[in-house]
């Protein structure tokens, strides 16, 4: 967006405490809109600093002004050197009240002649890029405003044309495979088209392209404004102008490319908007106009020649000037659009109302054989800006005769309506944006991808789940555990293998980088609660540790059914030195617990071990640095053939040989019983017997095994050498656990040994094993079989009675209710005349008991307490209700 420009004769300070130099300021004092003032307080200080520092005699020197440049840009390279002066805190007063007065002066000739400055000054002089930054400030200035009205014309060309406008259907899908500023586009133009009857029959190239072209555009004008933003504003330093003089040429010359073609973009569709002008008369009125003023394609790619060879000679003045004048072209092009854009769309009905005769027309406004009565609706945000091109065009005096001159007329008018220097330009950069941002907040607020809102059921669905898996973990003696939900960035990487691409980065407060300094911290938002955990462990010097957390992770990952970028775990760990296998048996054995409590049907939980894998690949040749990444491969097995992974292990990046992969798909094919399929990997002759590893891992899986059948879950293990776990901090044992229901979600659950992980960081090792349960892919389990079995819906709240006062009395609902909760009882009031509508609420929320309290019942002393369910009433004396009802409630609390 472009800066807000200084009024005409409004004031420009400079030097002032906290003052900047805004590029809409460099345009206003470069075009005369503006005047200069130094602040008084930079005068006396560097009156004072070059009183003091002088240390050279002074010299003459003449300020050369580049002949090549325009009265607009050698204005701005006098402002930009006067900022740079008096930024760099040496130079005397003299220059600077002498560039003041020139520039505040308004004379043509802007040569200061020879004038004493100190060695310091004309190193600024000569080195500061002045010059280059004065033409950078109207160019930041000038491609902002263009960028917004070219996508306000380019609307109104969609319309002219009837143009097909699906290409303007784009979603940004938050996986960093759209580009947002092609969809910001496309997103505005919906906005200014909204309500448009004249939209969506006529499939055209030129709209098109229209996300695409004005996307980049946006894009380079916003790298623009940072990189101008910060040198115009820079201590005025010696610098070496090479460097930032390419530096410069580097961040403009992608703005020139995408000045030309959105002039090229533009062009087109002006000429698209002529041949959709229904009189023959006012068409080739006008297109003599367009072809006798308007630059055309040849002129476009001559520009950008001149700008290539600037750059080629190194010669990076001429390149801005050169620039600039591309930018004017463009300027000139998109008018000319808005102009055909208008008369397309306005100009027989404004003509005919004139009275001015178009092609034989009767002076109504009927043109040609037939007149077209059906009314034209515009977009809601077109329709405004073409009432406001009415407006100025109608407040130009009398209207000519005849239509050529009209033409002529309008032409002029809505150069001036879009020239940048109209006092009037700033009020319609605002309207522009005050259209968009109101249409912004009518829009229907959506969720972002990857995430769930959760109704009153959900949430009741998902406290029992959590009551329940609390339950079990604190029935193993787990202690509860909470960690911050980011983490230094550093903390995360290098602890998940392939999948730490998928670590949410936090973005910094400017949105500019794409990792934020947090307190001068880089952080990311925790992809698991192992590592925080493992953090946690060696920060605090723990050597055991038996922990349960219940907490949210957040992945970048691609959303799909039951998968999503921000969600829950339900992680189980214990950390440090016990028996052989002892705290491996005990995690699987709560995985077990855990499903079966939760009673969400059939599933198998996948066993391998890290060793073991490794031991394997090992056998089959595969070299011990690539261990990993072809463990990450084979990790894939549950969603990809074994033809896709060994592709990927041997023709991609992976680097395999087809004998070596081959040799991997004979082991992971293998599956089975725990016991049955370790007693074949252990007979004699089997190649497994050949690494130590494996033999480690082999025996290891005999003691877990063991125990595992001893505790009577062995059946719902699964020895499968397929698992791999693509986490890179595992060590021993993994698991995964799978559904086995017609809900497909994928794993549920998934753990492992990771001994090495704590050890990262602190100064010890300590080993440790895990369990962490996917809830949101349980969920979707349970939700699905309550669908399935038809099931009541469970209650969103507990709530045991209903106190129901039938009149308007609130004091005797609170007096009731009031004494129900002192004694704990889950209690809600209403208070209505109406009996049904309490008998309604209470049948809707399923509340099983009510006290009704009614003028009747006030007179007795007694309250009535019925049972929702029998609909059965039974007076109660007042004064023993609230033991009536913990007598009835205490059967079924």
């Amino acid at each position: 967006m472009a800066d807000k420009k200084p009024k005409a004769s409004s004031v420009i300070t400079l030097g002032g405490k906290g003052s900047s130099l805004s590029a809409a300021s460099v345009f206003a004092v470069a075009n005369g809109l503006a005047q200069v003032r130094i602040d008084s307080s930079i005068l006396d200080k560097l009156k004072s600093s070059s009183s003091s520092n002088r240390k050279s005699p002074p010299v003459k020197f003449h300020i050369p002004i580049p002949k090549i440049l325009t009265f607009e840009e050698s204005r701005a390279f006098l402002l930009a050197l006067l900022n740079k002066l008096l930024l760099s805190g040496s130079a005397s007063t003299v220059l600077p009240v002498l560039i003041s007065d020139v520039l505040n002066a308004g004379s043509k000739n802007l040569d200061l002649g020879e004038v004493e400055v100190s060695a310091e000054e004309v190193g600024i002089l000569d080195k500061s890029c002045a010059c280059l930054y004065g033409i950078c400030g109207i160019l930041d200035y000038e491609s902002s405003a263009l960028s917004m009205i070219a996508d306000v014309v380019a609307a109104m060309s969609c319309e002219a044309s009837k143009a097909d406008v699906g290409a303007l259907n784009l979603m940004d899908s938050g996986d960093g495979l759209t580009v947002k500023d092609e969809v910001g586009v496309a997103s505005d133009l919906k906005v200014l088209l909204n309500g448009s009857k004249l939209v969506g029959k006529v499939e055209v190239d030129e709209v098109s392209e229209i996300p695409k072209i004005h996307g980049s555009l946006r894009e380079v004008v916003r790298m623009v404004h940072l990189r101008t933003r910060v040198e115009l504003n820079s201590g005025g330093k010696v610098e070496k102008s090479g460097g930032a003089s390419k530096a410069l040429a580097t961040m403009l010359s992608p703005l020139a490319v995408s000045l030309r073609y959105l002039g090229e973009s533009s062009f087109s569709r002006a000429k698209m908007n002529l041949n959709s002008i229904g009189s023959d008369n006012l068409r080739s009125t006008l297109v003599g106009l367009f072809e006798g003023k308007c630059s055309g394609m040849n002129g476009l790619r001559y520009a950008h020649r001149l700008i290539s060879e600037a750059v080629f000679e190194e010669d990076y003045v001429k390149f801005r000037h050169e620039v600039n004048g591309l930018l004017g072209m463009v300027w000139e092009i998109v008018i000319w659009e808005a102009i055909t854009a208008f008369v397309s769309l306005e100009g027989t009905e404004s003509i005919g109302k004139t009275g001015v005769e178009v092609n034989g027309g009767d002076g109504k406004g009927n043109v040609g054989k037939k007149s077209d009565k059906k009314k034209k609706v515009l977009g809601k945000g077109t329709s405004v800006i073409v009432q406001l091109v009415k407006e100025r065009l109608q407040s130009g005096g009398e209207d000519p005769v005849d239509a050529s001159s009209l033409l002529e007329k309008w032409v002029e008018g809505v150069h001036s309506f879009l020239d940048r220097k109209d006092p009037e330009f700033d009020s319609l950069l605002m309207k522009v944006r005050e259209i968009l941002e109101s249409n912004e907040s009518r829009r229907l607020p959506k969720l972002a991808k990857g995430t769930r809102d959760f109704a009153k059921e959900q949430m009741a669905v998902r406290e029992k789940a959590f009551s329940i898996i609390g339950d079990v973990f604190k029935r193993h003696g787990a202690m509860a555990l909470d960690t911050p939900v980011f983490e230094l960035r550093e903390t995360l990487m290098g602890k998940y293998g392939e999948d730490s691409k998928l670590i949410y980065d936090l973005a910094d407060q400017g949105g500019e980088l794409c990792s934020l300094r947090w307190g001068g911290e880089l952080c990311s938002l925790r992809y698991d609660l192992t590592v925080p955990f493992a953090r946690f462990v060696a920060m605090n010097g723990l050597t055991s540790f038996k922990r349960y957390q219940i907490a949210k992770v957040y992945r970048r990952d691609n959303p799909s059914k039951g998968r999503y970028r921000e969600f829950y775990q339900c992680d189980f760990d214990i950390a440090g030195q016990y028996e052989s296998m002892g705290p491996d048996f005990e995690v699987i054995k709560i995985l077990t617990e855990l499903l079966d409590e939760l009673n969400i049907g059939d599933y198998e939980v996948k066993l391998n071990h890290r060793k073991l894998l490794d031991g394997m690949l090992d056998i089959c040749g595969v070299p011990p640095e690539k261990f990993r990444t072809i463990c990450s491969s084979i990790d894939k097995l549950d969603k990809q053939t074994f033809a896709q992974i060994k592709k990927e292990m041997y023709v991609e990046e992976k680097g395999l040989t087809i004998e070596t992969a081959e040799k991997i798909g004979t082991f992971v094919k293998e599956r089975g019983s725990p016991l049955e399929l370790l007693s074949k990997l252990k007979q004699e002759g089997s190649e497994f017997l050949g690494t130590n590893a494996s033999v480690v891992a082999l025996n290891e899986l005999e003691i877990l095994f063991k125990a595992l059948e001893k505790s009577q879950c062995i059946n719902k293990v699964v020895f499968d050498l397929s698992l791999a776990r693509g986490l890179d901090y595992y060590t021993g044992v993994i698991f995964e656990a799978v559904f086995k229901g017609a809900t497909q979600v994928g794993s549920i659950a998934a753990g492992g040994r990771y001994d090495n992980l704590i050890g990262m960081f602190g100064t010890k090792q300590v080993p440790a094993v895990g369990i962490s349960l996917g809830i949101e892919r349980v969920f979707n389990i349970m939700e699905q079989l309550q669908k399935d079995q038809n099931q009541q819906s469970i209650r969103a709240t507990e709530t045991q009675v209903l106190v129901s006062i039938l009149g308007d009395d609130l004091s005797q609902a609170a007096e009731l209710v009031s004494e129900l909760w002192n004694a704990k009882l889950k209690a809600e009031y209403m208070v209505h005349k109406r009996l049904m509508k309490h008998i309604d609420r209470a049948v809707e929320s399923r509340i099983p008991w009510m006290i009704l309290v009614g003028e009747r019942e006030l007179n007795e002393g007694i309250v009535k307490l019925r049972d929702t369910t029998t609909r059965e009433e039974i007076p109660v004396p007042r004064n023993r209700i609230v033991d009536e009802l913990q007598k009835r409630l205490i059967p079924s609390s």
